[in-house]
């Protein structure tokens, strides 16, 4: 009599085992997006600094050079034109990285997978756990991936350094969540 059973008992294991699947795709996800956007979020502070070091400097040069080409004496003019070739070259260099830019850019893309972090991690920690089918769990888990894949072919690449440092800091727990740490604690 348990024979007839069999393919049924088969079914719901492998029911399981595909949901389990799915969760485990959907936690790479939610790793890939953690790491992408902490090293997205790191180079936007990079780009930020960049911009502070390189743009104030340029203003006061610039300030500088206007108050020395108005001075009546001669040394004020080799001044002034020392200053006027230091500020264009500093512009010029500003221009050229575009560091406020790349620091947005870099922002944008931290922001976008952060967001897609926190839907996967909703979809693995609660809707995996309802009662939707596992058809329609596969789908949703195909529309993560497919946004994984679009940031990576859209976002700046990150810096090396940037990842290294957005790599150190979560494995230092920057990333965790209280409420993580609690349930990790709890016997």
């Amino acid at each position: 009599m348990t024979d007839i059973f069999q393919p049924i008992v088969r079914k719901v294991s492998n029911m399981k085992d595909i949901k389990e699947k799915l969760i485990d795709e959907a936690k790479r996800i939610e790793e890939d997006s953690l790491y992408s956007a902490k090293g997205h979020f790191e180079a936007a502070n990079k780009w930020r600094n960049i911009h502070l070091w390189l743009g104030l400097p340029t203003a006061v040069l610039a300030a500088l050079s206007g108050v020395s080409a108005l001075a009546q004496f001669d040394f004020h003019d080799i001044l002034a034109a020392f200053l006027a070739i230091l500020v264009t070259a500093l512009a010029s260099v500003i221009t050229f990285l575009n560091p406020n830019e790349k620091a947005s850019s870099h922002q944008d893309a931290g922001n976008k997978y952060n967001s897609l972090r926190n839907k996967v991690r909703i979809f693995h920690e609660i809707d995996c756990v309802g009662k939707s089918s596992v058809e329609e769990l596969t789908e949703r888990l195909k529309e993560f991936a497919g946004l994984r894949d679009e940031l990576n072919q859209t976002s700046p690449q990150i810096p090396r350094e940037a990842y290294e440092k957005a790599r150190k800091g979560i494995e230092e727990g920057e990333a965790d969540y209280e409420v993580n740490k609690k349930n990790a604690a709890r016997p």
